[in-house]
């Protein structure tokens, strides 16, 4: 099996609100979302990224259009989902899986371009977002209009699928795909219901978390930014926890890759040649 991160946008963001202790310099954010090749699956998105739907797409209510007035993602169009699956002969039809690791608009955006795929999530938070109104779901950073319509007809629960225990160092989880390739590991703390990917198949077992922290200094220096970043936090008080988890991964042999970290990594997807 094999995984490429692709990078949507760049978001900038000064260091001190993503790191504690950080400077007034500004720190340009990437966001990411991933392309699984799985020998039985098939291809598969790890989220979307930001693109043109949750920026100028004329369903975009006002509050989303005044969230994307004070991020101002900056779109990477070399790195947007179509070009990236040309790069790979794939189209949008081809893509029958989506894993959505949590509902923010940076993850979500682009749901609506893939009619053919199922989406594996959390169904208990979507149970939520369903049960709450239009601006509660504000509230917990949740956009309604970005969903397909028939977004819960395609909804794939982590519920209705096996658990795996911790062992050998490796956090438990939800076996996606059956053969124990790919676990969503729980990580509370940012957003409800939000999950990473634990690839166990690689020479190096690799942890996808996601939001858990901006920076991956933030976590290797214990350095999780205070107040005002935790304002935004679904539950601030499990982000801690959580990022201990995710430490003692790293102490045992494992990588950590996130979401917006801005350094490079072995997994990112390389420029195209000029």
């Amino acid at each position: 099996m094999r995984i490429v991160f692709a990078n949507s946008a760049w978001v900038s963001a000064a260091e001190r609100l993503i790191l504690r202790g950080g400077g007034w310099q500004r720190v340009k954010l990437r966001v990411r979302y991933g392309l699984i090749f799985h020998p039985a699956a098939g291809p598969a998105l790890v989220d979307t990224g930001y693109t043109p739907e949750a920026l100028s797409g004329e369903r975009r209510g006002r509050m989303l259009r005044l969230y994307g007035a004070l991020l101002k993602p900056q779109l990477n169009a070399a790195e947007q989902v179509l070009p990236v699956l040309r790069r790979f002969n794939l189209s949008l039809d081809d893509i029958r899986t989506v894993i959505v690791t949590h509902f923010h608009a940076d993850h979500i955006s682009g749901l609506s371009l893939f009619r053919n795929a199922r989406f594996i999530a959390s169904d208990a938070a979507w149970a939520r977002v369903k049960a709450r109104t239009a601006g509660q779901n504000l509230r917990h950073g949740v956009f309604s209009e970005l969903f397909p319509a028939d977004f819960e007809a395609r909804l794939d629960g982590l519920s209705t699928k096996q658990q795996i225990a911790a062992q050998d160092g490796l956090p438990g989880g939800v076996d996606l795909f059956g053969d124990g390739s790919v676990i969503a590991v729980d990580l509370p703390g940012h957003a409800d219901g939000q999950f990473g990917l634990l690839f166990t198949g690689l020479d190096r077992p690799l942890l996808y978390a996601v939001d858990v922290q901006w920076l991956l200094t933030a976590l290797t220096q214990n350095r999780t930014p205070g107040f005002p970043a935790t304002l935004i936090a679904e539950d601030a008080a499990a982000i801690e926890p959580t990022s201990a988890m995710l430490r003692r991964f790293l102490a045992s042999g494992g990588e950590v890759m996130l979401c917006h970290d801005p350094a490079p990594t072995s997994h990112d997807l390389a420029p195209e040649a000029a």
